[in-house]
């Protein structure tokens, strides 16, 4: 007869593991001998060499009691189901090393890829990394708070970038970005108004704002949008000269004379 550590031994495990197995009942704990100690046969090593197997198999050890039990055709239903249960696992497990190496360029932290793909097209063009981590966040409170709307949002700033002048905005920004945060310089803030504006008064005239209200339309969210740039000397700057040619807003741009909406604003 075997003591607990020559069983285990024999099974390929540690006594700590068939300590374990006793206590989730999957071993029958023997009757101690009249030293006081248990003592185990060849039954017991078989049954555990095919829990060890069971388990290492990745069958969870809440199931292995059943396919311990189990006649031919339950084994195979079980082995199946148990199957497609760890494929679905390894699947999930993929997706999850895909979002952690996406995660590397930390673009890609809440928020889906259309928007990681807009950042990289922006990044190409000469931005700047603090205003690609400033629309990152921005992006990140539109994709929760839109998330049905996300993509189309996503296909409308690509669009974007395809205009020249949008182009040069960000550039502008960037070179903003890059100075001194505390000195507004007049000429590159007059260049971005006045590019600005231009692209608001063409959506007026081809009739996109009523698109442009529906697209938002969470007055307090666009507050909340608005307050991760309002303040800032050069959005201050910005929106005065804005202001003086007939537009106010920041996230929702709309004219001083009226309620209805024009395109956002790069942020």
């Amino acid at each position: 007869m075997l003591t607990i550590g020559q069983l285990a031994s024999y099974a390929g495990v540690t006594i700590r593991a068939v300590r374990h197995y006793h206590q989730v009942g999957l071993m029958p704990e023997p009757e101690r001998d009249a030293s006081g100690y248990r003592t185990y046969g060849a039954d017991d090593v078989v049954r555990l060499i095919r829990i060890r197997t069971l388990a290492e198999a990745g069958v969870p050890l809440a199931r292995v009691q059943q396919l311990l039990d189990a006649d031919v055709t339950t084994f195979s239903e079980a082995t199946d189901q148990i199957d497609r249960e760890l494929r679905a696992q390894i699947r999930e497990l993929q997706e999850h090393r895909r979002r952690i190496a996406q995660l590397a360029s930390g673009d890609s932290l809440a928020v889906p890829d259309e928007v990681t793909d807009y950042l990289d097209r922006v990044r190409a063009i000469g931005v700047p990394e603090p205003l690609i981590a400033a629309e990152r966040d921005a992006w990140i409170l539109v994709a929760a708070r839109y998330p049905d709307q996300i993509v189309a949002f996503m296909e409308d700033k690509v669009h974007q970038l395809e205009d020249p002048r949008t182009v040069r905005f960000y550039q502008l920004v960037g070179r903003m970005v890059s100075g001194d945060e505390e000195v507004v310089q007049e000429d590159l803030v007059v260049e971005m108004a006045d590019l600005l504006v231009e692209m608001f008064e063409e959506a007026a005239a081809s009739g996109q704002l009523e698109q442009q209200d529906l697209d938002m339309d969470d007055s307090a969210f666009v507050q909340l949008l608005d307050s991760m740039a309002v303040g800032h000397p050069t959005v201050v700057r910005l929106q005065e000269l804005i202001a003086e040619r007939g537009w106010t807003g920041w996230t929702r741009i709309e004219r001083a004379d009226s309620a209805s909406p024009a395109p956002r604003a790069s942020r």
